[in-house]
């Protein structure tokens, strides 16, 4: 495996060592924040889901009013010549739009790409095997239908979520459940029913994914989800790209179900895990 000195990265148009990648401090992602991203999971070589995640990301700089200065299948190229480049088996490809260097520190301007590949471990099998616990907080993300690089709640949580020994902190405004920072949510009712939230959230692409694999096995649902209803659960697991399915087994103080992962949750994620074999079965034809 590469060491991250001798990765590469694509930077305000060229492919360059990750070492002398550069972005100046007029950018707009500095002095204020704005811009979007996105983060495709790349195993064994091969970008998985990639058309998703594209449409997630066009779409994403299309709301917040900025241009991709790639054309998709230019996008594709790079991600292409940066796997062979970087030769890294498990991956994460983390693709950055900023607003651009502004003039004034305010308004944007033409928008800058960045895109950088680092080595990804996804969850232990021990991990999966015991569950996670995980905290609530009354909030709800600004313009959650888009991928922006504003993580600034979630960041300033991780002190109080290392303090209750939580891994994940849960959105919930006025008693209504949305998504973590960086993962959607799910609960599984005492029938066997999945349901995951309706709105206030980015749609992730894990997330349509599993809801697609539970349809086959299980009665689904996409709508308001009430914490009091969490808290009811047979079972609750969190999706997303480096997590895959991951079981909640404590929500705050209040144990979820046995207090074990479910077996709902575990199909799916063997369910998901096949799904990204079968995907990767294609690609190599």
């Amino acid at each position: 495996m590469a060491s991250n000195d001798k990765l590469f990265a694509y930077n305000l148009g060229q492919i360059v060592p990750l070492s002398e990648a550069r972005l100046h401090i007029s950018d707009l992602s500095v002095q204020r924040g704005y811009g979007v991203f996105d983060f495709v999971k790349v195993q064994q070589g091969f970008p998985l889901f990639l058309d998703d995640y594209l449409d997630r990301f066009y779409q994403s700089a299309q709301l917040m009013h900025l241009e991709v200065p790639l054309s998709r299948e230019e996008l594709k190229q790079v991600i292409a010549d940066l796997i062979d480049r970087n030769q890294l088996p498990e991956a994460g490809m983390k693709m950055m739009l900023t607003g651009g260097y502004s003039e004034d520190g305010f308004t944007p301007m033409n928008p800058n790409l960045l895109i950088t590949q680092l080595p990804l471990t996804l969850p232990s099998a021990e991990k999966v095997a015991k569950g996670i616990p995980i905290m609530t907080h009354d909030y709800v993300r600004e313009v959650p239908e888009v991928k922006t690089i504003n993580y600034s709640m979630g960041i300033r949580l991780l002190q109080e979520q290392k303090a209750s020994g939580s891994e994940e902190v849960l959105y919930a405004k006025n008693g209504i459940v949305s998504e973590f920072p960086r993962c959607n949510f799910f609960l599984v009712t005492h029938d066997d029913t999945l349901v995951t939230p309706a709105k206030n959230i980015l749609k992730g692409i894990t997330r349509k994914n599993v809801l697609a694999l539970a349809g086959k096995r299980y009665k689904t649902e996409v709508r308001d989800i009430r914490l009091e209803e969490v808290l009811q659960a047979k079972e609750c697991f969190l999706t997303s790209t480096t997590k895959r399915v991951l079981p909640i087994v404590r929500v705050d103080d209040v144990l979820i179900g046995t207090g074990k992962p479910g077996n709902v949750s575990l199909q799916l994620l063997q369910d998901l895990i096949d799904l990204e074999e079968a995907q990767m079965a294609i690609e190599k034809v």
